[in-house]
Parts: C-alpha cells; sequence; structure tokens
C-alpha cells in the first residue's frame, strides 16, 4: 500500500509514536540513541530541525529540508531502524508480520506529517512542540522539561525567556491561537 504525503514544501512538522505507546523514551540510553539516529542521518542526509521535544512514548518535531529534497520517509525510515536496532526496554512480543519484516515492535509504522504553511502556522507548531509536556503532565512549565528544543529556541531569539509563564499563555497554546 502507497501513503500520499505532502512533498510540496520543505519545512514539516511531524509526530511519532511508539508501539502501543510503551515508554520507551524515558531510558537515558534510549534517548541518547535517539540523539545518535538523529545526528546519524543528518551527517548523511542533511536537515534542519526548528524544534523538537521527546515525551515518554512519542515526539514532534519541525524539520527544514533541502531545497532540492523532499525524502522525509526516507529518514524517519532509517532513524527509526537505528534507534530500534538497539532500543531497550521494548515488552511486546513480536508479530509475524512485523517479523517478515524485520522490524521489532517499537514504533508505530506510519507517523503523521503536516507541511507548514507559514510563518502562523510554523509558530503555532512550535509553541505546540514547546508546550506539550505540560499538556501530557510531565512538567509543571516547559523550561523545565530536560527533552525538549525551548531553551536552544530562547538562545536564538524565537521566544522570550518568560514565554509560557505568565496567566493566560496556557490558555491561549491550548485554543491553538
Amino acid at each position: 500500500m502507497h501513503y500520499r504525503r505532502d512533498k510540496s514544501a520543505h519545512c514539516y512538522f511531524f509526530t511519532l509514536v511508539t508501539e502501543r505507546r510503551q515508554p520507551l523514551l524515558t531510558l537515558p540510553d534510549n534517548i541518547e540513541r535517539l540523539r545518535a539516529a538523529f545526528r546519524r542521518e543528518k551527517s548523511t542526509h542533511p536537515f534542519g530541525m526548528d524544534a523538537v521535544v521527546i515525551l515518554p512514548d512519542h515526539l514532534h518535531c519541525i524539520w527544514q529540508l533541502p531545497n532540492d529534497d523532499t525524502d522525509y520517509s526516507g529518514r524517519w525510515a532509517r532513524i527509526k531502524r537505528y534507534f530500534s536496532v538497539g532500543c531497550a526496554g521494548a515488552i511486546l512480543p513480536n508479530s509475524e508480520s512485523r517479523s517478515a519484516k524485520r522490524e521489532r515492535p517499537i514504533w508505530q509504522r506510519r507517523f503523521w506529517e503536516h507541511r507548514i504553511r507559514d510563518d502562523d502556522d510554523w509558530k503555532r507548531h512550535m509553541d505546540y512542540i514547546h508546550f506539550n509536556p505540560v499538556k501530557h503532565g510531565h512538567a509543571n512549565d516547559p523550561w523545565t522539561w530536560p527533552y525538549s528544543s525551548l531553551q536552544q529556541c530562547a538562545a536564538r531569539g524565537w521566544y522570550p525567556e518568560n514565554w509560557c509563564l505568565e496567566a493566560g499563555d496556557a490558555d491561549d497554546i491550548e485554543a491553538g491561537e
């Protein structure tokens, strides 16, 4: 089966989820393995990562692809494969179809992608990414979550130091404003 993917732009928001939402991304070795997978892929198939947040069972990020390259599916396949080979803590049994394809039950097979349409869309998705640890109850404020690019984005001048800490900010993000 072939899935239609939007390849008309070069800036995308992605969501990847672990198989049956296993909390595999809580183990420090797995976090380092995921970081290594990103570094490895970027060294052979470059892309920019504007933002990322890693939660126990899923991750969100925004990528900028080179102008002449829209192969984000291949990049994700290689990142997921590299991560899965060394992933610790997987508890699900392997299905016959996964075994036949030499897959481990680490990631859901598919991922969500959204083409970023304009600056407002980019900002909404950046805010969504950085607020996600609070939304899911993993942190009281987005600045304390260790697996987020919020600090780096603030250093680039994309966020003020008090972002989301003032009254009403979280309500605006949740409402998508």
